[in-house]
């Protein structure tokens, strides 16, 4: 079956090392994000595959409440995933994908479902709002991810203009 998805893109004029050590940084998120409200880790200093952290989040109709997401995918510098609440079930699955060389594609997906989130109580609630619903959340999804990318961006470019950035991190 297919979920509900949403993706969008921008291309960074910085390179891909440089990209990565924005999109695998998780506390920069909340910066970025009018329903993210912040992160932490809860058996890691660090991305890696396996790690876990909560998430509190804050929405107009949906009141505040906390996530634990679980890292699916940890490819440095290519591929950086999480699966909000059960990783065999997920409430959603946010992934950002890097390609490039000096100049870098940054992509954002997000994945909702299958397992239960907000979406699915509410549709439970109005099932003959399904499509309405969905479609707003993906509209939300969409224009918070952008906001996100186009953070990513200024920040990604602005590091390597100031040449903070002149040389690629050590690999981990």
């Amino acid at each position: 079956m297919d979920w509900p998805t949403v993706s969008v893109s921008v291309d960074i004029s910085a390179p891909v090392w440089c990209v990565w050590g924005f999109v695998s940084d998780i506390a920069l998120m909340p910066r970025f994000s009018d329903e993210l409200q912040s992160v932490q880790w809860l058996d890691a200093s660090a991305a890696r595959l396996g790690a876990r952290f909560t998430g509190t989040n804050t929405h107009p109709l949906m009141g505040t409440w906390t996530t634990q997401s679980s890292v699916v995918e940890f490819d440095p510098p290519r591929v950086f995933a999480w699966a909000v609440g059960d990783p065999d079930a997920p409430a959603a699955t946010w992934r950002f994908d890097v390609a490039g060389g000096d100049t870098t594609q940054l992509r954002y997906t997000a994945c909702i479902g299958p397992g239960r989130s907000g979406v699915s109580m509410m549709v439970e609630r109005q099932p003959q709002q399904r499509g309405q619903i969905v479609a707003y959340r993906l509209g939300a999804f969409r224009q918070a991810m952008a906001a996100t990318l186009a953070g990513i961006k200024e920040l990604a470019e602005s590091t390597l203009q100031s040449g903070a950035a002149d040389d690629p991190p050590p690999r981990h």
